[in-house]
């Protein structure tokens, strides 16, 4: 309730120096406005942001009547580009105070989480601080979307989706996928990978192997569970991100760093391995999901 005020008194007194949203010159009401906000974590590297730009323009094409803006929820990141790139990205708080200064008054808030974890949480708390707003400082709708993985059926949808995009390596013998999500740690959504897993297994049994890089499983577990089937001679590891970022390049794939995933297997006795750096979020059947679940919003 604490976290849930202090937005609530942030967003208000962002709004509260800014000029009514919704009355005109005379007080009339303005006519309505959409938008949508995309609030993703954000990425500093150059080469991995078209994973970013490809669902914001997917949603513009989906969504041609509504306006389309990026917010990033890292501060950190937004720091770092606008100090190294001078790209200036808003937090979630500022792209909503700034469309309500502006007149919109629906706004669909979708975020790029591929689980329900500690950051969509946060998300939950902003959206809800400014749907607490009433009258001329308020929106007149505001959601929040859905993340990728929500329940059983997004799981299993996933599973399908991971098939078609590692299907050439699925034909190859011997081969396997090891993946790297990010992980919630002391968060009950992080159960969504076990979910995801069993997806996978129902799916094409013994090909995928999920582990996550800040909770459970970890690349423990993945090498355990991989050593249970000695018929695996060749790994392609890649990330279950939506951007190939900074987790990607270094604690997957990182070739200078020990502790990184692609060392710790080939310590365990993989020298096979081969590396698929790509986001999720580049991927057209990520894209068509994540416009289902703006378009789920707005029903």
């Amino acid at each position: 309730m604490m976290m849930k005020s202090l937005f609530a008194f942030m967003a208000f007194t962002v709004l509260f120096t800014a000029s009514a949203a919704f009355a005109g010159p005379h007080g009339q009401e303005k006519p309505d406005r959409t938008g949508i906000l995309i609030a993703s974590f954000g990425t500093s590297m150059p080469e991995a942001r078209k994973a970013i730009d490809n669902l914001v323009d997917s949603a513009k094409k989906s969504f041609p009547d509504a306006e389309v803006r990026l917010a990033f929820t890292s501060n950190i990141i937004r720091r770092k580009i606008a100090r190294e790139q001078n790209i200036e990205v808003p937090t979630p708080v500022e792209a909503l105070a700034k469309m309500n200064d502006e007149g919109f008054t629906h706004v669909y808030v979708m975020p790029t989480h591929i689980i329900p974890g500690e950051e969509y949480d946060e998300m939950r708390n902003v959206v809800d601080a400014f749907a607490s707003l009433k009258g001329k400082y308020g929106f007149k709708k505001i959601e929040l979307g859905a993340p990728y993985l929500h329940g059983v059926p997004d799981c299993d949808r996933m599973a399908r989706i991971l098939m078609d995009r590692f299907a050439p390596y699925l034909k190859q013998r011997g081969t396997a996928i090891v993946l790297m999500g990010h992980g919630t740690p002391h968060h009950i959504a992080n159960a969504m990978y076990s979910q995801l897993q069993l997806s996978l297994d129902r799916a094409a049994h013994g090909k995928f192997f999920l582990g996550t890089v800040e909770a459970a499983p970890t690349i423990e577990d993945v090498i355990r569970e991989l050593k249970r089937n000695p018929s695996i001679k060749k790994l392609v590891i890649s990330p279950l991100m939506i951007v190939a970022g900074d987790h990607a390049n270094n604690d997957l794939a990182g070739a200078d760093d020990d502790e990184s995933w692609l060392n710790l297997l080939k310590k365990a006795g993989y020298k096979n391995i081969e590396t698929y750096l790509v986001g999720l979020g580049e991927d057209p059947q990520m894209a068509n999901v994540f416009v289902d679940r703006i378009r789920e919003m707005m029903r």
